[in-house]
C-alpha cells in the first residue's frame, strides 16, 4: 500500500473512467469523479478509519491506472516506474535490463556498451572505509607519549634524537546519544529554623535562563527539515529517551527560532538574484490551510490555481551556491520572477535551467529576461522509457549523449574555466549532436518511425527544444541538466514522505527557511548544526549585517570578533 500513496496525486482528474459492472458483464460503465466521491462518502459510515483510507487508496489507484492505459503512448516500463519507482538511468544499466527483458546474451550487450565487464569496473569513489580526516566534526582530542617527549633520546639505538616529524596516529570512536540531552540542576535549599527564611543556592555560571537553548533548536529543526523526522516522531524518541520533548514544544521552538534567523533566509534571496546560473523547478505540496473546499464555486475568485507547489531554485555565484524554497501555489517561474526583481540592473541576463514545462519560465521585462536552457537529462530520460519497445535506435541515442557527459565530468576534474569548457564541448561533444540532429530528423523525413509512438514523442521532444537543450555548445557555464535543483528538491519531498503535509501557511514558510539555510549548508560545505546555532546566538549582528552571516562566510565573521576582543 505503500506506493498507492505516492501516486494518488495523479488521479486527481474530472474525467469518468470505466469499470465493470457488479453481475461480471462485458458491458463498460462510465463513473463520474463526483459519482465515486458519493459512493465513497456512503462507505465511510460502515467502515473503520483504516479500511476507508485503504478503499480510497485502491480506488484511486485503479482510477489512476485506467488512465495511463487510455493514453497511446503508456507503456508497461512506464507503469512499472510509476507503481514501483524508477529504476538507475545509466546506460550500462538501460543495456543490462534490455537485454534481460529481449533474453539476449550480455556479452553483446557489453559489445554495444563498449564497456568493461560489470566485475571488471573501476569501483566508484566514496565507497569503504571512512578515514579519520572525514571526521570534520569530530572532538579532537591529542595524546601525548606516555614516556618521550621530543628532543629526548632514543630509547632504542641510545644515540638518536626523537622529533614529531611524522603524521600523528589515529583512533576513531564513535560513541551513541540522544538527539536532544537534558541536565536537571537540583537547587539546594536551606530553611531557617527560627524565621522560616528559605535560602536558595545560586544558578551555576554558565546555565543560562532559557530552558531549550540554541543548539536544541538547530537539532530539532535539522531533524525535522534536513532529515524529514517529524515532531511526533520525535516525541516518541525522546519519550522513550526520558526527556519529555511535546510535539507542540518543537514547533514553538522552531517558530520562534525562524523569526530570529529570518534575516539570513532574506540575504540569500538577495545573493541568489546575482548569480549567474539559475535552477528552478517545483513539486507538488500539501498545505492543509491552503487545501479549496469542495463546495466552493467555480467562479470565485483564484479558483484557477488550485494547486499547492514547493518551489526549489539553485543559484550558482562565484564560488558558492545558494538553494531556496518557496511553498505556495506559485509555480517555479514566479517565483524565480520575484527573486530576480532583486537583481542589479548592470548584470547580464542569468542563464536559467529547467524543464520545458511553462510554468518553469518567469514572466519578466525585457531587461530581466533569462537565457532559457532545457534539461538534456528529461529529454534522455524520454528514451530512457521506451527502450524496451526501440532498443536499438534508444541505445544509439543513449550512446551519443553518454559521450557528451562524458566530456562534461572531464571538463569539470580538469578544472577548466567556463569559457575552456564551452571550446572544448565545441570540439568534442559539438560533432556528437551534430550526429544526433542529423539521426532524429532523418528518422521523420525517411518514416522510419511513427511519430505518435513512443519514440517518436521522444524525438518530437528533443528536436522541438534543440536550441535550449544544447545551450552549453553556446553559452559558457551553461549546465547539461537540472539535477542539482532536482537533488535540492529531495528534501521537501523527504518532508511530503514523512510528514504528508503543513498545517498553516506559516508552517509552510518556517519550513522554506530552514530548508534553504540548511540545503545552502550542505552546497557550501558548512555544518549547518554550527551555522544555525550561530545565527541564533548572533541574532543581532545578524540583523545589522547579514551579508557577514552567509554559510561561506560566517566563520570568517566569528574569527574577526574574537580577535577584535580585547585581551
Amino acid at each position: 500500500m505503500g506506493n498507492l500513496r505516492r501516486i494518488k496525486r495523479a488521479s486527481q482528474s474530472p474525467h469518468p473512467w470505466p469499470a465493470l459492472p457488479a453481475d461480471g458483464g462485458s458491458q463498460r460503465l462510465e463513473l463520474d469523479r463526483s459519482e465515486l466521491e458519493a459512493i465513497l462518502e456512503r462507505a465511510k459510515t460502515a467502515l473503520s478509519e483504516e479500511e476507508y483510507t485503504k478503499l480510497r487508496a485502491a480506488i484511486e489507484t485503479l482510477v489512476f491506472l485506467t488512465q495511463e492505459l487510455e493514453k497511446k503512448h503508456v507503456s508497461l516500463q512506464r507503469l512499472k516506474q510509476l507503481l514501483f519507482g524508477a529504476t538507475t538511468e545509466t546506460t550500462r544499466k538501460v543495456i543490462e535490463r534490455i537485454l534481460d527483458d529481449t533474453s539476449k546474451e550480455r556479452s553483446s550487450g557489453d559489445e554495444a556498451a563498449g564497456g568493461k565487464e560489470p566485475e571488471a569496473r573501476e569501483k566508484a569513489p566514496g565507497h569503504g572505509r571512512n578515514g579519520a580526516e572525514e571526521y570534520v566534526g569530530a572532538q579532537k582530542v591529542r595524546v601525548p607519549h606516555e614516556s618521550l617527549n621530543p628532543g629526548d633520546a632514543c630509547p632504542n639505538c641510545k644515540k638518536g634524537t626523537v622529533y614529531e616529524s611524522v603524521e600523528p596516529g589515529h583512533l576513531v570512536r564513535i560513541k551513541g546519544q540522544a538527539p536532544l540531552g537534558a541536565t536537571v540542576y537540583e537547587l539546594q535549599k536551606l530553611r531557617c529554623n527560627l524565621c522560616g527564611e528559605i535560602f536558595t543556592a545560586r544558578t551555576p555560571p554558565g546555565v543560562g535562563p532559557d530552558k531549550y537553548d540554541a543548539e536544541s533548536a538547530s537539532m530539532i529543526a535539522l531533524l525535522k527539515y534536513g532529515s524529514g523526522l517529524p515532531f511526533n516522531r520525535l516525541q516518541r524518541l525522546e519519550g522513550s529517551l526520558g526527556i519529555p520533548l511535546p510535539a507542540a514544544t518543537q514547533w514553538e521552538i522552531v517558530e520562534h527560532s525562524a523569526d530570529v534567523i529570518a534575516p539570513a533566509q532574506d540575504e540569500l534571496i538577495r545573493q541568489a538574484a546575482q548569480g549567474h546560473v539559475l535552477h528552478n523547478d517545483d513539486t507538488t505540496m500539501k498545505v492543509l490551510a491552503l487545501a479549496r473546499p469542495s463546495q466552493e464555486p467555480n467562479g470565485s475568485e483564484g479558483s484557477d490555481r488550485k494547486g499547492v507547489f514547493t518551489s526549489g531554485l539553485v543559484s550558482i555565484l562565484a564560488g558558492h551556491r545558494v538553494a531556496l524554497f518557496f511553498t505556495g501555489h506559485r509555480h517555479a517561474g514566479e517565483n524565480l520572477a520575484t527573486v530576480l526583481k532583486q537583481r542589479a540592473c548592470e548584470l547580464s541576463r542569468p542563464l536559467q535551467m529547467c524543464d520545458a514545462l511553462s510554468r518553469n519560465l518567469p514572466d519578466l521585462p525585457e531587461e530581466l529576461q533569462t537565457i532559457v536552457a532545457h534539461c538534456l537529462a528529461h529529454a534522455r530520460r524520454q528514451f530512457v522509457d521506451v527502450a524496451g519497445n526501440f532498443p536499438e535506435e534508444c541505445l544509439y541515442v543513449l550512446q551519443i549523449l553518454k559521450v557528451v557527459y562524458t566530456n562534461d565530468a572531464l571538463a569539470k576534474d580538469s578544472g577548466m574555466s567556463p569559457e575552456q569548457r564551452l571550446k572544448f564541448h565545441q570540439a568534442n561533444s559539438g560533432p556528437k549532436m551534430d550526429e544526433l540532429k542529423a539521426w532524429l530528423t532523418a528518422q521523420f523525413e525517411e518514416r522510419k518511425v511513427e511519430p505518435n509512438s513512443g519514440l517518436g514523442e521522444a524525438i518530437t521532444y528533443m528536436l522541438k527544444y534543440w536550441e535550449q537543450l544544447t545551450l552549453f555548445l553556446h553559452e559558457p557555464a551553461a549546465p547539461l541538466d537540472n539535477n542539482v535543483c532536482e537533488q535540492a528538491l529531495k528534501k521537501a519531498i523527504l518532508h511530503r514522505k514523512n510528514a504528508y503535509f503543513y498545517k498553516t501557511e506559516n508552517g509552510a514558510r518556517v519550513g522554506d527557511l530552514f530548508m534553504s539555510l540548511i540545503h545552502t549548508c550542505e552546497l557550501n560545505g558548512a555544518n549547518p548544526f554550527d551555522y544555525l546555532t550561530a545565527l541564533q546566538k548572533h541574532a543581532d549582528e545578524l540583523r545589522a549585517h547579514p551579508a557577514d552571516w552567509m554559510p561561506w562566510n560566517y566563520r570568517d565573521t566569528l574569527a574577526r570578533q574574537v580577535a577584535s576582543q580585547p585581551i
